[in-house]
């Protein structure tokens, strides 16, 4: 996933900079709520880490713009030592998702944010997707390549269903693994494999493979037949 960290204690920061990005995600990180408002506007992000008491902006007010001004739905994970039902009220109010009072464990701050991005991926399940050649329609499960169908196993239809809500995005080993097994595999032949499978039906279909592999990074889809 890529993750918007908000937060003005530079050690909090750095732990959950550190530990997310170890674990495979992507990261990006603000100081102040100014900062953290523009990254989250003018960026794509699967979730959004938010502290409260930020300078320039608090997290309130930065929540509040993000829904009301810029309606902008990502998913937002407030991370506050504000723990009094008043003050969870004031989050939720304000458009925030999940709630998580500090001191907190990095594993459950990765796994409240898988969480909120599994829910997240379920409102925009109706909507067509299409990209260069590409079609997938998550209703019906069909994919279209060329003017072709496709025909793919569960697990083949889950990879390129992640992949096909964000073209051209990198997408890493632990992201794909997450959305296809649930999490990491022990060895990464298996996602290698299913990967295989899947650019060689597409491949059969439309004439090309439109996925590309970014070597030590993972895989994305591209919009048109590599030069």
């Amino acid at each position: 996933m890529h993750i918007l960290i908000v937060e003005d204690d530079p050690a909090i920061a750095t732990n959950l900079y550190d530990f997310l990005e170890a674990r495979g995600h992507s990261v990006d990180a603000a100081a102040d709520g100014i900062t953290g408002l523009h990254l989250a506007v003018t960026q794509k992000f699967d979730g959004i880490l938010l502290d409260l008491g930020l300078p320039g902006m608090d997290g309130i007010t930065l929540c509040r713009k993000l829904r009301k001004e810029a309606d902008i739905d990502t998913p937002v994970l407030v991370l506050t030592a504000r723990d009094t039902l008043d003050d969870k009220l004031k989050g939720f109010d304000c458009g925030a998702d999940d709630y998580l009072v500090k001191p907190f464990a990095l594993k459950e701050v990765e796994a409240r944010l898988v969480a909120m991005h599994k829910r997240h991926g379920g409102k925009v399940t109706g909507r067509l997707l299409e990209t260069g050649h590409l079609s997938f329609d998550p209703k019906t499960l069909s994919v279209q390549f060329a003017g072709a169908s496709v025909k793919l196993p569960p697990k083949g239809m889950r990879l390129f269903a992640l992949m096909m809500s964000e073209p051209g995005r990198v997408f890493s080993r632990r992201e794909l693994e997450s959305e296809a097994w649930g999490g990491a595999q022990g060895t990464s032949d298996t996602l290698r494999t299913h990967m295989y499978e899947l650019r060689h039906a597409l491949k059969r279909a439309g004439g090309y493979d439109p996925i590309e592999t970014v070597h030590g990074l993972g895989y994305r889809l591209i919009s048109g037949a590599p030069s």
